[in-house]
This record gives C-alpha cells, sequence and structure tokens, in this order.
C-alpha cells in the first residue's frame, strides 16, 4: 500500500524573503507612527490631529496587509485551498475597513476646516486604488468563494484577478509616496532641502515603503515559489481539461 505524498517543503530562499518583506513591512508601519507621533503631534479623532488617522490607516491597509494578503498563497502552501482562499478573503476585508476608516478621517477633516476635496493627484491616485481595491474582493468573492461560480470561470478569471491584486498593490504603494511627498511640502515648504529631521525620517520611510513593495512583488514573480497543486486541485484542474478539450486521464 502507497503511503500519502508528503507536502513539497517551502524553498529556503522564500523563507528567507517573506521574513524579509515583514521586517520591512514592520519598519514601515513603525516609521509612520514615529513620523506622525514625533513631527506631527500623534493622533487623535475628534481634534486637528484627525488627519493624521489618514496616512497611518492608509499605510496599514492598503500597503502592510494588503501586500500579506497576497503572500498568502506563498507561506499557506501545504494548506487546504479553501482555508488559504478564506485567510486571503479576510485580510484584504480588514485591509479594506482599516483604509475606509482613513478615508472617512480625511474627508471628514477637510469639511471641518472648509479645505477642499480631491483636487490632487495624490487624491485621485486614492479613490482609483480603493475603488479598483473593493471591486477586486468582490469579484474575487464571486468567483472564489460564493459556492455559485463554475470552475470554468474560476481558471479564465484567475489571470486577469492575480494580475490586477499585484496592480493595485502597486498603485498603493505609489498613492503613498505621491501623499507623503505632498504632505512633506504642505508642512516644511522650502526648510524640505535643508535637510530637516522631519524631511530626512520622511524620505527613509519613502525608500521602505518602495522597498517593501518591491519585495512582494518579486515574490510574487518567481513561478517557482509559487504554491503547489494539492491532489484535488489536480483532479479538478484534469476534469475540466477533459470536459474543455476531449482528453481523457488515460491518454495523458
Amino acid at each position: 500500500m502507497d503511503s500519502p505524498a508528503r507536502p513539497a517543503p517551502a524553498p529556503a530562499a522564500l523563507l528567507y524573503y517573506v521574513a524579509f518583506s515583514q521586517l520591512l513591512g514592520l519598519a514601515v508601519v513603525a516609521t509612520t507612527g514615529t513620523w506622525l507621533g514625533v513631527y506631527r503631534g500623534g493622533i487623535a479623532w475628534e481634534s486637528a490631529l484627525q488627519f493624521n488617522v489618514h496616512p497611518l490607516c492608509m499605510i496599514i491597509g492598503l500597503v502592510f496587509l494588503q501586500g500579506d494578503a497576497l503572500l498568502v498563497y506563498r507561506v499557506f502552501r501545504n494548506e487546504a485551498k479553501r482555508t488559504t482562499k478564506v485567510l486571503h478573503g479576510l485580510l484584504h476585508v480588514f485591509a479594506f475597513v482599516i483604509a475606509l476608516v482613513g478615508l472617512v478621517a480625511v474627508f471628514d477633516y477637510h469639511r471641518k476646516k472648509g479645505y477642499a476635496d480631491l483636487y490632487s493627484l495624490h487624491s485621485w491616485c486614492g479613490i482609483l486604488v480603493f475603488v479598483l481595491f473593493f471591486v477586486q474582493w468582490l469579484m474575487g468573492f464571486s468567483f472564489f468563494l460564493f459556492p455559485g461560480a463554475s470552475f470554468s470561470l474560476r481558471s479564465r478569471y484567475r489571470p486577469q484577478h492575480v494580475f490586477l491584486g499585484g496592480a493595485i498593490f502597486l498603485l498603493s504603494v505609489g498613492t503613498a509616496l505621491l501623499g507623503l511627498k505632498e504632505a512633506l511640502l504642505f508642512e516644511l515648504g522650502t526648510k524640505y532641502s535643508k535637510f530637516e529631521p522631519e524631511g530626512v525620517l520622511a524620505n527613509v520611510l519613502g525608500l521602505l515603503l518602495a522597498a517593501f513593495g518591491a519585495v512582494v512583488l518579486y515574490i510574487l514573480s518567481r513561478a517557482d515559489w509559487k504554491r503547489p497543486l494539492q491532489a484535488e486541485e489536480q483532479a479538478l484542474s484534469m476534469d475540466f481539461k477533459t470536459l474543455t478539450e476531449g482528453d481523457s486521464p488515460s491518454s495523458q
């Protein structure tokens, strides 16, 4: 009697890159908190500090948590596919809720101060990212978690879903960098060019953001680091090929 196949171990290099990405992500969140706490007075909802809720929530939600959600299929390689799907979806839900708090904070702050909304490139990109993120989640839930979607529809939509996930994450990082630069120019003005400590710390934050985005996208780009198909997934793939191409398992 054949013994069941052992789960394939994760490549050693993948584990190092994932650990490095988490160190970068935590450094991004910590540096954001330091910047807001030391140079912007901290965070509060019912005060002039309400604006600071926006960058912190956006970076936690649409950068750090979204990046981790994309890595779920690389980290959890041998768990049941549905469990991995649920975790992937839940991380996106947490990211969306946190980002929504950040979005409400900045609009509410602008309303109280009488500032104009949605005039800058950062704000346009931010709204675009938020809408795309929400639509992407709805489509992913409809195709991959909702039981009504057929295997053929899932297979045809999967490449678009994977591409859009990476593209939205990249846009999120770019939008965060735009917002960081905008905040520095508003606050520091001409002092930004004099290597003010706040400007230097924010520049470090920008480099950490770019590095986190680059490492996550590199992990996702490695075809040999993709989650291996489990036995039930291979059976479904074979059945789908048989139905669509007229092949039979015995002919392979």
